[in-house]
């Protein structure tokens, strides 16, 4: 089998998103636009299941998959979903001396990300998620 074209376009793939993400948070480089990146990806991560996690990971493209499972404590109890000011609270909280999340994070990220992946394949995977995972990827949309 030939390796798969997403791992060999991984990088370009990965400079092309960050570039994205931090032209549509307004953040000035990709090291702050990397910590937002992480913090958002780490709060929707503890409110999800191991199960749900792991499909979740399967349609990000290789690098942002990377980023998503890493430094990953799977013994931690699931976090239950919360109202947005409190999601933002905890994104902010993320390595808070390095933080420069935008005020709109969530949505910068989520947004993002929506227009790197295959949307047929991310519509799939929200189907089998609830309704707050699913209301979390939609702020971007809105």
């Amino acid at each position: 089998m030939p390796m798969p074209l997403e791992y060999r376009q991984a990088s370009a793939d990965y400079d092309a998103f960050m570039k994205d993400l931090v032209a549509s948070s307004m953040l000035t480089s990709s090291h702050q636009a990397y910590t937002m990146l992480q913090a958002v990806l780490q709060v929707f991560r503890r409110r999800l299941t191991f199960a749900e996690a792991i499909s979740f990971a399967n349609v990000l493209p290789p690098v942002l998959r990377a980023i998503f499972v890493s430094d990953w404590d799977v013994d931690l109890p699931k976090s239950p979903f919360a109202e947005r000011d409190e999601l933002m609270k905890e994104v902010r909280a993320f390595r808070h001396d390095h933080n420069l999340s935008t005020e709109t994070a969530i949505e910068d990220v989520t947004s993002t990300i929506r227009r790197h992946v295959d949307p047929a394949a991310f519509d799939r995977v929200m189907k089998t998620l609830s309704a707050e995972a699913r209301g979390f990827w939609s702020m971007g949309s809105a």
